[in-house]
């Protein structure tokens, strides 16, 4: 037989490419084939048990139709159970509504419940009280209007009441203010002018105007009725004394964008009783503001837009939680961006770390610094690489709290900018003279990222996006991040995480669970996937279990005290105490726009003895604010118990 010629280079190519057109046809042809078993062995991968020990493992949680809300805020109650507030949850049908929801999630029974909510603390700030009430303050008074849906100038009027005779003038909602033009303007609201006093000072008496602020709308459509600079009005329908003595000035009415109104309401969230109790009243409206927890017990709250959408010029106050009311504190005035992420630190010092969620200058309080707020003396901490892409960033006190390290992780640039950074900058300030000194880069560039502390001592950061709201970067229509890491300050190093199933960016929180596991929830993407049409909130909830939880099993805690003082010592009895290397006690998370001033994680001194190990709480308030926090007790391999709840007092 003649033997077969080997066929020539361009026969063999031919042949290949006829047969990948074959395959290509037959892959074509069974889409939905092969997209399932792709998904069938992706499947199968992550719930090896190999890949989970390595990678952790992510799941989602099924949540009632009734219970799904547009988690703004989360916060881990001592009772185990998950806060979720939305309040309208950047909602506006549902602010018209009044329709404003919190919800209660426990893991235990994996059961929600809904709360009554009294008013919109949609954009309030949180913090957790000595005795785990969440301290809630401010949210929204009114919602942004687009310069392109304002169709009637309108503008802040200041209403001047120059009479000391009398007591307040009250003006109801639309009062007609009248200006030299004859245009007419009409008040949004009720407001209450309080009377001018007379100051004496020696043989000289003066008298000082009351004053109230208010919006009005002009009673035309247009432009006609806009006014650029500032002007004195009369208030129609008075005469003699009262036109004299009772009037308004403006500095601009516009047809510009009308920003978010800040709220001045106040509660206390009761976890035992799982409601909201009334507190007096902030002394400032405020949306976006931060609340942090001084070592005396009490609150500051700092920065925020007031009523009208203006950034509050350094005007600060504090709760006295004894007396369940607001004061001012002029004696600490210091001007922040909204949401300014503070840290206290163990001499009662609150460090800015620089990150913040946005309103308020490009220039003025955006430096990181170390706030002495006995004295209201601020040290500028430098060394920050990307300095002006703080805005949208994120940062955590590391662990151990004694280390007194913090850590800030990504950001974006100001405003709606499309830029964001891969950067995270460390800084430690036990030293003399703290400096950020650079960390690792992050993965990918990323704005709001979610940071949880975990019992073992290292960092997960989940969800983000590169974009701004998880909108568009660099070409793509989406940029929502589905990598996570975890960051071991031990070695200044990430390593990955298993990938997340559900996109995150804007109004997303991220919270440990007693169990260990971590809660994920929220997301606001400002464009739906194809980046034409608005985006939807996402309601889904994932949960992830580090891989700690993969290798082997826990160490447990039978029993112990249910108090302990700072600087005490406790016995907690555990079968597992031959195996106990480590004891922390991690303060529960209150987060909202990545921004948390509780989370914070406490080396304990441990003994081990016989069937128990006694721990020692540290001394001082700055390390360890009064308050609940979660024991675990963590193996050589890092495995750590399901957390015990103790109040430190």
């Amino acid at each position: 037989m003649k033997p077969r010629s080997r066929p020539t280079v361009v026969r063999r190519l031919v042949s290949g490419l006829a047969t990948l057109a074959v395959l290509a046809v037959v892959a074509v042809a069974n889409r939905p084939m092969v997209a399932a078993g792709a998904e069938a062995l992706h499947e199968y991968q992550i719930n090896r048990q190999s890949y989970k020990e390595r990678y952790g493992h992510w799941a989602r949680l099924p949540v009632p139709h009734g219970f799904r809300v547009n988690a703004i805020h989360a916060a881990l109650l001592h009772t185990g159970k998950v806060l979720i507030i939305a309040g309208s949850g950047n909602n506006r049908d549902a602010f018209e509504e009044e329709s404003f929801r919190t919800v209660i999630y426990d893991p235990a029974t994996e059961r929600f419940t809904e709360i009554p909510t009294p008013s919109d603390v949609f954009c309030a700030g949180h913090t957790f009280l000595p005795d785990g009430n969440l301290l809630v303050a401010g949210g929204t008074k009114s919602y942004e209007v687009l310069a392109e849906d304002v169709e009637h100038a309108a503008g802040v009027m200041k209403i001047k009441n120059e009479s000391p005779d009398g007591g307040p003038r009250v003006f109801p909602k639309g009062t007609a203010f009248v200006s030299a033009a004859g245009l007419v303007y009409r008040t949004r609201t009720k407001v209450t002018v309080p009377a001018a006093k007379k100051m004496t000072h020696g043989a000289t008496t003066t008298v000082h105007a009351g004053a109230a602020e208010v919006w009005v709308d002009a009673a035309v459509k247009g432009d006609r009725a806009a006014v650029q600079a500032p002007a004195q009005y009369r208030i129609d329908g008075l005469t003699g004394a009262d036109a004299r003595n009772l009037y308004g000035v403006a500095d601009k009415i516009t047809r510009e964008k009308q920003e978010y109104g800040g709220d001045k309401t106040s509660y206390e969230f009761d976890p035992v009783a799982e409601r909201y109790v009334r507190t007096g009243d902030l002394r400032d409206h405020r949306w976006y503001p931060t609340l942090i927890g001084l070592t005396d017990g009490d609150v500051l709250a700092v920065s925020g837009l007031d009523q009208f959408g203006r950034v509050l010029p350094g005007r600060n106050e504090r709760y006295l939680r004894s007396q369940r009311r607001w004061v001012a504190a002029p004696e600490l005035k210091r001007y922040f961006p909204t949401y300014p992420s503070l840290h206290l630190m163990a001499d009662g010092r609150i460090f800015y770390s620089g990150a913040n969620a946005g309103y308020g200058s490009d220039t003025e309080g955006r430096t990181p610094g170390v706030w002495d707020v006995r004295r209201n003396r601020f040290r500028e901490v430098p060394g920050l690489r990307d300095p002006r892409m703080t805005e949208t960033s994120s940062s955590v006190l590391l662990p151990p709290a004694q280390d007194q390290k913090v850590m800030i992780f990504g950001g974006g640039g100001i405003g709606e900018s499309e830029e964001s950074t891969r950067r995270t900058g460390i800084v430690d300030l036990d030293v003399k003279s703290p400096a950020y000194r650079p960390g690792p880069d992050l993965p990918k560039p990323a704005r709001y990222l979610s940071t949880v502390l975990l019992p073992d001592d290292t960092v997960l950061t989940t969800g983000g996006s590169s974009g701004y709201r998880g909108g568009r970067y660099r070409g793509a229509t989406r940029s929502d991040l589905y990598n996570a890491q975890i960051y071991r300050p031990g070695d200044n190093a990430f390593i990955t995480a298993a990938d997340s199933t559900v996109g995150r960016n804007y109004h997303a929180e991220a919270i440990l669970l007693p169990d260990g596991r971590v809660i994920t929830m929220g997301g606001d993407p400002l464009y739906d996937q194809a980046g034409k049409g608005p985006g939807t909130f996402e309601q889904r909830i994932e949960v992830f279990s580090p891989p700690y939880l993969f290798r082997g099993s826990r160490p447990v805690i039978y029993a112990g005290p249910d108090t302990v003082a700072r600087g005490a010592t406790a016995r907690f009895a555990t079968p597992d105490a031959g195996r106990i290397t480590a004891a922390r006690l991690v303060k529960p998370s209150s987060v909202t726009h990545v921004t948390d001033t509780d989370q914070r994680s406490v080396a304990l001194d441990l003994k081990r003895s016989g069937g128990a190990v006694e721990v020692t709480v540290p001394r001082r308030a700055g390390l360890v604010p009064s308050g609940w926090y979660m024991l675990f007790l963590v193996d050589a391999a890092g495995v750590p118990s399901v957390a015990r709840w103790v109040r430190v007092r």
